[in-house]
């Protein structure tokens, strides 16, 4: 009896410590469940939404680009894409070959469709093509029970309207490189595309806008369920140029009948860009998507070099075209009087060397103002022996020739104006008396771009003052536009004499542009021609006669250019034309700055208005004072 007694107590204390330590077990998962649920409730509701919820980057629309008047010139157009999923197809290659019945596929495109599926998780959709027409995305459509796994998405695709017109001022767009990832997660975002030339590239952040986000409901292995909540950001700035469109359409047209070409109109007083066209030129369009190798390599072996802007950076003799600085240079040096002459047989001695004019008979006895019209390259030995080229480049210098003008386009290049410290620098040689010479007729190392010429000829126009090129107008409201620039420092008196020389190029009747000059009252302009020879003529050439620019190769013939404003009783348009081996300044590029500025002229009526911020140069009649 005691034994069962002494059995029965040994087991209920068993019992009572089995209970205890089941009883402190469940009140100790019942104290960790109460924690977790109510006093960790927040932190753990907050976790399980970050693991539901995922964030992700919506690209922002791209600013638009216009004209002065609002002409779109660089817009966004819907982007229809074929898309796959691996994960719902059944055989990708069988997907591929009906799609290609559809939309065309290269074999290009059928290698990244299989490289991205193969990288990417099997229902994260890939890009099969974009850009679909309309009758493409309904045949696709319609075929959606054929075509498991592929579905049609909708974007944006940059489009320019006026397609060549623009393309050296535009640019365009293409995808991220990985050298242009800068940590910007926008730009890692697929398909998406920043500005690679032009004003695209120089605009790019004012353009890109700021990325917007999209909050999507996924499950356990990152799949979409659905879209929670959209913030679309921030959409870029439309950009407005001082382009007018319709101008810039001519002058590209105009340009087109010659085999290499480039002309800018500039704002004498305000320094907006009207126009900027160099010919021949490409479709930026073809950019957008990715060019095709084959086009890639016909347009860098065109000889014409449509791919470089030479606007801006095309590097050229200026020829005579470089003249009026020169004559500014000797009469502000004081080393020559108003009225010095000089005495041209068609040639001048220095040393044992003969430099010899354009015009073999020479022009006789020229003062500066008949120098300029006959472009009398004798005259201007004899000044450019007088003064030296140290004095001839610091007037150059202040006409922003050899340096950069400060365009607001990407690629401009600075020419070069030659002195005796560069060339000792750059050579390790002295300057020898005779380059002097050839510089004061815009030869030998002397280089210019057509920018750097038009800002020359605004400056010589507006009176002498410092007027600087571009582009912009504004930036939505922010202007860009000026209309007061400091004095370059000439005398009045000097400048009116060059003008005067000017003036007389194109309506005097034995001046070399005569034949170009406009006839319409009120629309005249002055100006000054300009030939850059680009080959040794030999003295046996000399001897029997130079050939004809018509005679030789084109490669060999002489470049022709023309500068030149209007009106020249209240100028507000410079002009600066070249035609890459065009001959003649007076016959190939007079002709096209004439019918340039009349239309100028005419497409604005308020030109007057502008023209009187700023004191005009001489009239048709005489110097001014």
């Amino acid at each position: 009896m005691d034994r069962d007694t002494d059995r029965y107590r040994l087991l209920t204390r068993r019992a009572a410590v089995l209970g205890g330590l089941k009883l402190a077990g469940l009140s100790a998962l019942v104290g960790r469940l109460y924690y977790l649920q109510v006093v960790e409730s927040a932190r753990f509701t907050m976790l399980a939404e970050e693991n539901r919820i995922s964030l992700r980057l919506v690209a922002p629309s791209r600013g638009t680009i216009v004209d002065r008047f609002g002409a779109p010139l660089a817009v966004n157009q819907q982007n229809y894409r074929v898309v796959v999923v691996s994960e719902r197809t059944r055989n990708i290659q069988d997907t591929l070959d009906k799609i290609s019945k559809i939309v065309p596929l290269t074999d290009g495109d059928r290698r990244r469709v299989m490289r991205e599926l193969h990288r990417k998780r099997r229902f994260v959709p890939v890009t099969v093509r974009e850009n679909l027409t309309w009758e493409q995305v309904a045949t696709i459509e319609m075929n959606t029970p054929d075509l498991p796994g592929v579905a049609i998405e909708v974007g944006e695709i940059r489009h320019y309207p006026e397609a060549e017109a623009t393309a050296h001022i535009l640019g365009y767009v293409g995808a991220v490189s990985e050298a242009e990832l800068n940590g910007d997660p926008v730009l890692s975002l697929p398909g998406f595309r920043i500005g690679k030339a032009g004003m695209e590239k120089y605009h790019e952040k004012a353009l890109r806008g700021t990325a917007g986000t999209s909050q999507l409901e996924v499950n356990a292995v990152g799949r979409v369920i659905r879209e929670l909540s959209r913030d679309e950001g921030q959409p870029g700035r439309e950009v407005q140029l001082t382009i007018d469109i319709g101008l810039q359409k001519f002058v590209q047209q105009r340009l087109a009948q010659e085999v290499s070409a480039s002309c800018v109109v500039m704002d004498v007083h305000t320094g907006g860009i009207y126009a900027l066209c160099s010919h021949p030129s490409y479709d930026p369009n073809q950019f957008t998507m990715g060019i095709s190798a084959e086009l890639w390599e016909e347009l860098l072996s065109n000889q014409a070099t449509p791919l470089n802007n030479k606007a801006v950076a095309g590097q050229y003799p200026p020829g005579s075209t470089f003249k009026p600085v020169v004559a500014l240079a000797a009469l502000e040096s004081g080393l020559i009087s108003r009225n010095h002459s000089v005495f041209c047989p068609g040639h001048m001695d220095l040393g044992d060397h003969r430099f010899h004019c354009w015009k073999k008979g020479g022009h006789g006895t020229v003062d500066v103002v008949g120098a300029l019209r006959h472009s009398c390259d004798v005259w201007f030995y004899d000044v450019s022996r007088r003064i030296g080229i140290d004095r001839i480049a610091e007037m150059a210098n202040r006409f922003d020739m050899g340096q950069l003008t400060g365009l607001d386009l990407p690629h401009e290049r600075p020419g070069l104006i030659p002195s005796i410290d560069w060339k000792k620098g750059a050579l390790g040689k002295p300057w020898a008396q005779g380059e002097t010479l050839i510089a004061a007729i815009g030869q030998g190392y002397v280089l210019s771009t057509p920018m750097q010429l038009v800002a020359m000829t605004a400056r010589l126009a507006n009176g002498g003052f410092a007027v600087k090129p571009h582009l912009t107008k504004q930036i939505k409201a922010l202007s860009g536009e000026q209309t007061s620039w400091p004095p370059i420092g000439v005398k009045k008196e000097n400048l009116d004499l060059v003008l005067r020389g000017l003036y007389e190029v194109t309506n005097a009747p034995n001046g070399t542009a005569y034949k170009s000059r406009i006839t319409e009252p009120g629309y005249e302009m002055a100006g000054k021609t300009g030939s850059a020879q680009v080959r040794r003529i030999t003295m046996a050439e000399r001897s029997t006669g130079v050939r004809k620019n018509e005679d030789l190769p084109w490669r060999e013939r002489d470049h022709a250019l023309f500068i030149s404003y209007a009106p020249v009783s209240a100028p507000r348009y410079a002009c600066a034309v070249f035609v890459e081996h065009g001959g003649g300044g007076s016959t190939a590029a007079a002709p096209i700055a004439r019918d340039i500025l009349l239309e100028c002229q005419k497409r604005d009526p308020g030109r007057a208005a502008v023209a009187e911020s700023a004191p005009p140069p001489p009239p048709p009649g005489g110097t001014r004072g």
